[in-house]
């Protein structure tokens, strides 16, 4: 569980990363392009395999990285879209809670077996979801002809998830674990770049990389490779369900997101916020015993 535990941690340095985007005016955008090729360059040169840069297309996973690429880029600019519409509670709740698709994929797919307790875990633990990310200040309107914002992100983090245990479970050699990760990160910012590029061309936008953007994606990249990595290593923890993997990464990273929301940058926490506190610990404890 170790490797869980730091894919936990790490995305909560995440959270702290992006929290300071705001603050220092970063391009989000040049700094996640930036955050993908950093994270490729780290798999690559961790990378154990004998496979070389040009026989990468070659390998039967190929496919599916190009896949989750594309997926990553188009998840992270519905996710931004749909906290500029709803708000950072909705997003919270769409993102966290489609937990529950690679929970029903790891049931039917393999064979993941989830007993009375674990069932109960999973209740609090979308409960968890629901309570800890209730803000009391957001009752903004918005256009219910976007709600279909909400359903994408809520199916697409899901199916991201979901595929990430497949494509790794079904196609990828150990040895080469480091550098289908690596994989990924490159097509995601290879899509990234080729979105900035069409929204030049289309928008006559003026493409200008600044150096603060860079250091931005490195501090980004470092923890976003290495979160992924563990998340993957812990996937495949022996005698540990898929099910329980994604329902306590899940519940800890947003348990995790409003401890350094209360430590770090003074967020209040109402009665139901403590309530789902409560809840998302209960929840991790029935998954791990």
């Amino acid at each position: 569980m170790l490797d869980l535990l730091f894919s936990v941690l790490l995305t909560g340095v995440l959270f702290l990363v992006f929290k300071g985007f705001k603050k220092y005016k970063i391009d989000n955008l040049q700094a996640i392009i930036v955050n993908y090729a950093v994270a490729f360059s780290i798999g690559f040169v961790l990378s154990k395999s004998s496979v070389s840069f040009q026989d990468i297309p070659n390998q039967p996973w190929f496919l599916g990285a190009v896949v989750l690429g594309v997926l990553f880029v188009t998840v992270f600019n519905v996710l931004a879209l749909t906290t500029q519409k709803f708000g950072f509670s909705v997003v919270s709740v769409a993102s966290k809670m489609s937990l529950v698709v690679p929970v029903i994929f790891a049931v039917y797919m393999y064979g993941d077996r989830l007993n009375e307790l674990k069932v109960l875990g999973l209740i609090f633990a979308l409960l968890a979801v629901y309570f800890i990310t209730k803000k009391n200040d957001e009752h903004q309107s918005f256009d219910k002809k976007q709600l279909y914002l909400p359903l994408v992100l809520f199916v697409g983090a899901g199916v991201l998830d979901t595929m990430l245990k497949y494509i790794e479970t079904t196609y990828v050699n150990p040895s080469e674990f480091e550098l289908y990760t690596a994989t990924i990160f490159m097509m995601a910012g290879s899509f990234g770049l080729l979105f900035v590029l069409l929204k030049k061309l289309f928008f006559k936008g003026e493409i200008v990389l600044n150096y603060k953007n860079v250091i931005a994606g490195i501090c980004l990249g470092v923890p976003n490779f290495f979160s992924i990595y563990y998340l993957l290593r812990a996937l495949n923890t022996p005698k540990i369900s898929s099910a329980t993997i994604f329902t306590i990464n899940n519940v800890s990273v947003v348990l995790l997101a409003t401890i350094i929301g209360v430590l770090f940058f003074k967020e209040k926490l109402s009665k139901l916020n403590w309530l789902g506190a409560i809840l998302s610990i209960i929840a991790i404890l029935l998954f791990y015993f």
